[in-house]
């Protein structure tokens, strides 16, 4: 699958821009294109917003702990923070 989708679910909750990030760089995966025509604009960036949707959901919603790779997750995640500049 896609490897420079940063596991979401941690100690931290995750932020919306992380969420839409992760959305963005599946549809980019899954659709084979970086950067969609005008043509397909508006069903690449629905796709982003439904899946950050579901996502999201997802996270909300999820009880198991996250147990012992939560350190792990957490550290991954704020290398990704530091390289996208926060």
């Amino acid at each position: 699958m896609c490897r420079s989708i940063v596991t979401l679910r941690g100690e931290e909750s995750a932020t919306d821009d992380e969420v839409t990030a992760a959305a963005r760089q599946f549809v980019r995966k899954v659709s084979g294109t970086r950067a969609p025509s005008q043509a397909n604009q508006e069903v690449f960036d629905r796709a982003v917003r439904e899946i950050a949707h579901a996502t999201r959901h997802l996270l909300d919603e999820w009880t198991a702990p996250a147990g012992a790779r939560a350190p792990a997750m957490a550290r991954s995640r704020v290398v990704a923070r530091e390289k996208a500049g926060r």
